[in-house]
């Protein structure tokens, strides 16, 4: 094993330099010496010359080097940024050479943001999903203790506890549904569609299956799309479901009596499905959010309307399985309008 602290100078910053892990070598007094690329890619504020100390602020890290400096051994940090991002990193600290009253010290950074977040929106998806179910299943329990008590020979009661027991049934079932339609859809992300889909076709199937939900809300549904096909590499269902899932927002949260617009568009090398609605907009704050999963901007309107929470998320896995693009562009009192962005089908000679 090579002990840094015995080699010549510009031999260690040779060395530290070559290594692919973020590593920063620091003299006994905690100044940089070296560094690697991985680490100057990760503090750009960080050169040689320069005490680690000015640049990371952290009381807990600078203790540690400090208690390793004059004690040796080893230590590991956890160091939390918050600006200008939020980062988290787990630092182990060593102590270099024998003897002496101060040791030189090699700290290496293992950056654990991502896994953070992952571990982070688990635990959100978990409680989320929970508390969806829990709801209606609270309520369809509360009412088969119901039937089976108080109200056992009632039958306007039962009747009217039956449709409502339906109704939450139907909306696990939904729920449930979405949940394994983004499943599927994530299992498959690293695999992108290849066979040709009709995007102005799927933009017409659905236009006629939704008439009857447009015209129960009084919405005027308005298809632009060219006679020829737009043909895009895809999975039809998951297009479908896309188109679909757009739209019935649209229905759902637009303005009653209003207008849904779809256009359908092609270009050089890629062609787009709109969908616009002249509802009361989203607010800018809301807009980042929209595609996360179980995000909404009004739950009970959202539930009313029979959401489950999951649509936009759903919409935007299939966008990126098809190594497309998803814009939202809205303003308050304005309506708003969903833009999928997808690749153009090229034949192959």
């Amino acid at each position: 094993m090579i002990d840094i602290a015995v080699l010549p100078a510009a031999t260690a910053r040779n060395l530290i330099e070559a290594l692919g892990a973020a590593v920063v070598l620091l003299d006994a007094q905690g100044v940089v010496q070296a560094l690697s690329p991985a680490m100057q890619a990760l503090m750009p504020g960080l050169s040689a010359g320069k005490p680690l100390a000015l640049v990371l602020r952290d009381p807990d890290l600078n203790d540690a080097i400090e208690e390793v400096a004059r004690g040796g051994g080893r230590r590991s940090v956890e160091l939390v940024e918050r600006v200008p991002l939020e980062r988290t990193f787990r630092i182990q600290i060593a102590a270099l050479g024998e003897g002496g009253e101060r040791h030189a010290t090699l700290l290496t950074f293992q950056d654990l943001s991502e896994q953070r977040v992952i571990e982070r929106m688990r635990v959100d998806f978990v409680a989320n999903a929970s508390h969806e179910l829990r709801t209606p299943l609270a309520s369809l329990i509360g009412f088969v203790e119901t039937l089976q008590g108080p109200a056992r020979d009632d039958e306007r009661a039962r009747a009217r506890f039956l449709a409502i027991m339906r109704e939450q049934g139907l909306r696990m079932a939904r729920l449930v549904d979405d949940l394994l339609s983004l499943s599927r859809i994530e299992q498959r992300a690293h695999v992108a569609p290849d066979k040709p889909v009709d995007l102005a076709g799927i933009a017409r199937e659905i236009v006629d299956s939704l008439a009857l939900m447009a015209r129960e809300r009084e919405v005027a549904l308005t298809l632009r799309a060219p006679r020829e096909a737009v043909q895009v590499p895809g999975d039809r269902d998951e297009l479908l479901r896309l188109t679909e899932n757009l739209v019935e927002n649209a229905i759902k949260y637009g303005k009653r009596g209003g207008e849904v617009t779809i256009t359908v568009e092609a270009h050089e090398a890629e062609a787009s499905i709109c969908v616009r609605d002249d509802g009361p907009g989203i607010a800018p704050e809301h807009l980042p959010r929209l595609t996360e999963r179980f995000y909404r901007i009004d739950t009970a309107a959202s539930r009313e309307a029979g959401g489950t929470g999951l649509g936009l998320a759903i919409v935007k896995h299939i966008v990126l399985r098809h190594r497309g693009r998803l814009t939202i562009g809205s303003n308050p009192g304005e309506g708003a309008a969903f833009t999928a962005i997808l690749p153009r089908f090229e034949a192959r000679s």
